[in-house]
């Protein structure tokens, strides 16, 4: 019996153990219940063969009750998950709806419903889960669910107007309200489904290179925001919805295909890719999530020719992150650099590449659009004013906040001004529209900020010992979470992301020392 070595990362491709082809009924497992973890002694040649008595058997699907089930350790140890041990990494039908919210986001989002399929496919990944009750949770899960609690709560204070904002309870605050927590409960649905199928439902290697798939599609939805800034067209969701409804900023936002924001960060009209995203900030934020499982699927999991193809993929994904014009996700990928050179395994490799893409950055045209970014921080009195406003509104309930964003009266360069019906564009952005931790902070409060920092705080820490790729990868997803819920609103795609690779990481810290998930029936 042998074990991939401890040093194995993000670097490189672990093979199984050697008897982990076999499937055959005469394979006993030396780490089922109750083994002694030493295989049998064999028996005579002459021996006659007994077939495996008929039982009753769970369903390989069955789901193991979370009550009396300990997590096994974490170590240097685990074998990578491979998916199947019979061949190719192929999910089964029971994870169609995971599939299609990440092979089939480009149809999503010509539909008008991108960030928000996520919504839509909580539908069948609940009946999944009701159909294999009881149902496993992870740990440190129930502060998501206090998270969603004090959400609701929040409800009671919608119709408050604090100090220095305007607005009373319209229709507007309220659908906001509502598709907010619509997204908070899919996204719980979304981590238990993905953590009660099994490793042959959906082997881990399948759901990281659907991952490396959406990062694909949003390289080129970012080149198409370059190349072709003014695209937009009309949505047949768009078409149908009321106007009421389909007028709110919030909705038009999600529904409304664009290609790219067009901005004046320099000073003049620049494009901001966003395809196919809500927003530029929402592009950049995902764009730096994918790119690490892409990595994961096509380099550390991938062949020759695989990896031959990443290289060039991610330097073609350079012309779109530059163009951006996202300070957040290049500071994002700095750390995510800095993170593969301390735990890749291989640090001074990692230098190396990140020392020759970084000359080759610095002689293309390219770093003289970033150079341009920085000289250029126009929304820097923005942020400032709204994070101050917002700190100081939520203030005046702690606790449970105030269900939902605020417009406060004035900006960064005056007191007096404010939006109305004569000048739409006057004012400023709604107050919790610069980081997820601001609009917790003014939707619910205090509470909710901490223990929404608690929840992946402690995701860091619970998985940080896992040093497998997809362990590693995890935890740095986790942490650039903490980063960017200061400058990035995580709702709604970013967030999806986000607990998509919590899942990955609860999946891999629940396997056992050969890479079997509880719950399956197969054993090496």
């Amino acid at each position: 019996m042998t074990y991939p070595p401890p040093h194995a990362a993000l670097s490189g491709r672990v093979d199984p153990p050697p008897y982990a082809g076999f499937r055959g009924p005469a394979a006993p497992s030396p780490y089922a219940s109750g083994g002694s973890g030493r295989l049998p002694a064999a028996g005579p040649a002459h021996a006659k063969r007994r077939e495996p008595e008929e039982t009753s058997a769970r369903p390989a699907y069955a789901a193991v009750p979370i009550a009396g089930v300990r997590e096994p350790v974490r170590g240097r140890h685990r074998v990578p998950v491979n998916g199947p041990v019979s061949g190719a990494a192929r999910a089964s039908v029971a994870a169609w709806p995971i599939g299609a919210l990440l092979l089939g986001y480009p149809l999503w989002w010509a539909l008008g419903l991108g960030a928000l399929s996520v919504v839509v496919l909580a539908v069948p990944m609940a009946v999944v889960l009701w159909r294999r009750r009881p149902i496993r949770a992870p740990k440190g899960f129930g502060l998501w669910a206090l998270l969603l609690t004090g959400y609701l709560v929040s409800a009671l204070t919608l119709a408050e107007t604090p100090d220095g904002t305007y607005g009373e309870l319209n229709t507007g605050r309220v659908v906001g309200y509502l598709m907010r927590l619509a997204v908070y409960v899919s996204l719980l649905i979304m981590v238990l489904y993905l953590g009660n199928l099994t490793l042959e439902e959906l082997p881990q290697r399948t759901l990281v290179r659907w991952l490396g798939t959406l990062f694909l599609t949003a390289v080129a939805g970012g080149l198409l925001g370059v190349l072709a800034p003014r695209f937009e067209f009309t949505s047949p969701l768009e078409m149908v919805l009321p106007s009421w409804l389909g007028g709110n900023p919030f909705v038009a936002n999600l529904i409304h295909p664009t290609a790219a924001q067009v901005q004046h960060v320099l000073g003049h009209a620049s494009p901001r890719p966003e395809a196919p995203f809500e927003w530029a900030n929402a592009w950049g934020s995902d764009v730096s999530v994918l790119v690490i499982w892409f990595v994961v699927g096509w380099w550390t999991y991938g062949g020759p020719y695989r990896r031959a193809a990443a290289v060039l993929l991610l330097a073609v994904a350079a012309v779109p992150v530059v163009y951006s014009l996202n300070r957040g996700l290049w500071i994002g990928l700095g750390v995510s650099a800095a993170y593969l050179a301390v735990r890749g395994g291989r640090p001074l490799l990692a230098g190396l590449v990140t020392a020759v893409a970084g000359v080759a950055f610095v002689l293309s045209p390219l770093s003289g659009i970033v150079a341009q970014r920085l000289d250029n921080p126009q929304s820097n009195g923005i942020r400032a004013f709204t994070i101050a406003t917002t700190v100081r509104v939520a203030a005046s309930s702690p606790v449970i906040g105030f269900g939902n964003t605020r417009t406060a009266y004035g900006s960064h360069r005056t007191t007096t001004t404010g939006r109305s019906a004569w000048c739409p564009d006057c004012g400023h952005p709604p107050l919790g529209s610069d980081g997820h931790l601001w609009l917790l902070l003014i939707s619910q409060g205090f509470t909710g900020a901490l223990l929404y920092v608690a929840f992946f705080a402690g995701a860091v820490r619970r998985y940080w010992t896992d040093r497998s790729p997809i362990g590693k990868a995890g935890t740095l997803v986790m942490i650039l979470v903490l980063l960017y819920m200061v400058v990035y609103d995580g709702l709604v795609s970013a967030l999806t992301l986000y607990l998509i690779s919590f899942a990955l990481l609860w999946r891999n810290g629940a396997t056992t020392a050969t890479g079997a998930f509880h719950g399956d029936r197969r054993r090496p």
